[in-house]
Order: structure tokens, then C-alpha cells, then sequence
């Protein structure tokens, strides 16, 4: 379960910016390519953050669609797996455009009296 360990660098990445100050919500954005399972993630970030400025934050996770982009025709199309042809002419030259993101996209802390 690599989950654990990812969800121990997302904790430490989030306590390094929040700057000693309380974290109330982190939010996350996982790609479904990404091979890394919200759940998992889910799972492991209340044992992960306990006894951190994290400790009782909540998380968001925002799952982002798998897009990609023909090299040969320009078509877009929506991608369930990593690799791929085009929906379109069928070509293997596909660029990857999302699907693939892991991010902290915004961390709130509690305001400091």
C-alpha cells in the first residue's frame, strides 16, 4: 500500500507550509490515472496527521478525469487508462493532458487570535 507512504509526504508537505498554524481542511486533487486510491489516501490521513497541526482536518479529495490529445489529429478525448489511442484516427501518439495530477491544491488554517 504506497498510499501510506504518499499520504505521509502529503502531511508533511501540508505541516511545512501551514507554518505552525492549525490546519482545518486540506484539499487534494488525485488523478484517476494515477495509480494512487482516494480511499487509501482517506484511510491513512486521520492516523497520518494525529498529533500534527493536521490533527482533525479534513480532507477533501477532488478526482480529476482522465483527458488526452492526439498528436497526429489534435482530437481531444476522455482516457480510462494511461495509455492509449485516439478516439478519433486511432493513432498511438496521445499525450497525456490530466488525469495524472496528485496536488495539494489548498490548505485552510484557523485564524490566528
Amino acid at each position: 500500500m504506497h498510499e501510506l507512504s504518499i499520504t505521509r509526504s502529503i502531511v508533511a508537505i501540508a505541516c511545512e507550509h501551514a507554518g505552525g498554524q492549525r490546519v482545518s481542511c486540506v484539499r487534494l486533487q488525485i488523478g484517476k490515472l494515477s495509480a494512487v486510491m482516494p480511499e487509501s489516501i482517506r484511510f491513512c490521513f486521520e492516523v497520518c496527521a494525529a498529533d500534527t497541526v493536521l490533527a482533525g482536518a479534513t480532507l477533501e479529495i477532488e478526482e480529476i478525469e482522465g483527458r488526452g490529445r492526439c498528436s497526429d489529429c489534435g482530437a481531444e478525448f476522455a482516457m480510462d487508462l494511461p495509455v492509449g489511442r485516439c478516439a478519433a484516427c486511432g493513432s498511438l501518439q496521445v499525450e497525456l493532458l490530466a488525469g495524472s495530477e496528485l496536488k495539494i491544491r489548498e490548505l485552510e488554517v484557523e485564524a490566528c487570535v
